[in-house]
Parts: structure tokens; sequence; C-alpha cells
């Protein structure tokens, strides 16, 4: 099996632009599919990458943009719904439509990022979407590989990027809960090189990757990496969970929340890796560690 042309929907969002960077390095021909070309143009200038104008909730978009490729990718994420987008549009009925048309156009292999912990019992509407969505992926097309990332870091990301604004500008750190749910951080840059080993391995791959980063923190012990990183360190506020739930409620007004549901859903239950499914090591890609990258980026 050969893959030389893929379409990568997301393309010019946080992880989308690390994976079609990572494609080209590999002389592969990339294509971002995407609502607005413009942002794709902007995003990549390269000649070698392509881009197109499609929308994942409509199934004429998503097959013409699919055209001629080889495999696909999927990278569309949505942490807040609007009236206008839902969870289950995007997570559910637009990952089942990608891969229903990778399927009907004979594509070799698509590539559906999801996330560690997705669950289709889950009583959180977005985890729930999440789960479900990786199920329809896997009955609509037996070429996908579900890829589960843990928490991603890397410049220009919302995780540390944003708790390192925050510790500059608050006198005290509200912690989720007690600050004890355990992450295991992933550097985005390993998720993109760990994807573009599947689509090209001539090996056939494993239904499901998880990725994490090489070591486990506490919130709290995350925190205090962060606040040891930039120099500034405030104090630690246990903030219980009934009250995140009504924080992230009444922001879900604003054009542009600080938090949302989702966020508070994931912080819940520890987001580590169940040992079922390979990682990174897998593939041949060293996990980085996240206190080495974050000095580079948030000093």
């Amino acid at each position: 099996m050969t893959i030389e042309h893929v379409t990568v929907f997301g393309g010019t969002g946080f992880l989308g632009r690390r994976i079609v960077r990572r494609l080209t390095d590999a002389r592969l021909t990339a294509r971002i599919a995407c609502r607005n070309p413009q942002a794709a143009a902007e995003t990549a200038p390269a000649q070698e990458i392509e881009t197109v104008a499609a929308d994942i909730r409509r199934p004429e978009q998503v097959a013409e943009a699919i055209q001629g490729s080889d495999a696909a990718v999927n990278a569309v994420s949505l942490y807040a719904e609007s009236a206008r987008v839902r969870f289950d549009a995007v997570h559910v009925a637009g990952a089942e439509t990608l891969a229903r048309a990778c399927s009907a156009a004979g594509l070799q292999r698509l590539v559906h990022v999801s996330g560690i912990g997705s669950d289709p019992a889950s009583e959180s509407l977005y985890i729930r979407c999440r789960g479900v969505g990786e199920r329809r992926v896997r009955d609509a097309f037996d070429g996908s590989v579900i890829v589960r990332p843990s928490v991603m870091f890397g410049e220009g990301d919302a995780f540390l990027s944003q708790l390192a604004d925050l510790l500059r500008r608050v006198p005290a750190m509200p912690l989720f809960g007690t600050g004890e749910t355990r992450l295991q951080p992933v550097c985005a840059d390993d998720v993109a090189e760990g994807i573009c080993r599947i689509l090209i391995s001539a090996e056939a791959p494993q239904a499901v990757y998880e990725f994490a980063g090489p070591k486990v923190y506490s919130y709290t012990e995350l925190l205090r990496a962060v606040m040891e990183i930039t120099g500034h360190r405030r104090p630690l506020i246990p903030f219980p969970f009934a009250l995140w739930d009504m924080t992230a409620a009444a922001a879900a007004i604003l054009p542009s929340p600080p938090i949302a549901r989702s966020q508070v859903d994931l912080m819940r239950a520890d987001t580590l890796p169940s040992g079922d499914w390979p990682g990174l090591e897998a593939l041949g890609v060293t996990p980085t560690d996240m206190e080495a990258a974050a000095r580079a980026y948030l000093r």
C-alpha cells in the first residue's frame, strides 16, 4: 500500500497545522479541507499544499474534498457548542459522514482524532459524543484508525499557555476540585508525527492508539510546574466542581468563553491511557518532556 495524497479536515487547527507540516516533510501531498479556504492559504503557504472549502457536516462537500486522495485525517475539534454548531453534528454525524465518504471513494486509510477517555456511555455530552463518533467511524469504514491523544501542549496551545496567562493575571489560582485529577500531557508535535507514521506505514496499523507524554501529573503538580517555569507563583485554592459548572454555564453566553463545560467535564476524571492500546513508542516516537518543551515557549 502506498499513500501519497492525504486530505486533512481541520488542517488549520492547533493539531491539524502540525499534521499538515509533518506530511509535507515526509514528501506527501497534503490537502487542507476547512470551512475557510483563506485561513488555510494563510496557514499553509507551501506550494505542495492544496486547499479546499469543505464543511464536515455536508456530505457533498466532504465527498468532493477527498477526491483523488489515498487517505484522510479527521482533526476537526469542537470544545464549546453554539446555536449553530453542536457536538453531535461534528463529533458524531460529521465523523460518520467522512468515514462513509472514505469507504465509498475507496480510500486506503482514515485517521480519526478523538481523545483519551472518550466514552459513548458518559454522562458528559461532549465525552459521550466523542465516544459515539469513534464507534460510528469504525462501523462505517474498515480502514479507519482511532487516535486518542491526552491533553496536548505546544506553542500556541490553549492549555499551558492559558494557564501561564492566568497565573500572570490572578492573585490566586483555582483548582478543579482538590486538584487531584491526574493528567499525562502529550506534545502536539509528537501526536502529529505519530499520525504521519500511521499513514505512511506499509504495515497494517492497530485499530486504536492512545498517545500520552512521558509523565503523569496531578493538576496541582502541573500548576506548580508551570509556576516554576514562568516564575509566577500563586496560592492554589480548591474550587468545587459545582461552582465550575456554574461558571462554565455563565460563560457560555460570551462570544469566546474562557471556560467551557466540556473542559470542566474532562477534569472530573483522570486522563490517562487505558493500557489496552499502543502508544507513541509503538510507532518509534519518543514522547517529549512537557517541562523541557514548555520552557521554550512559556517564557
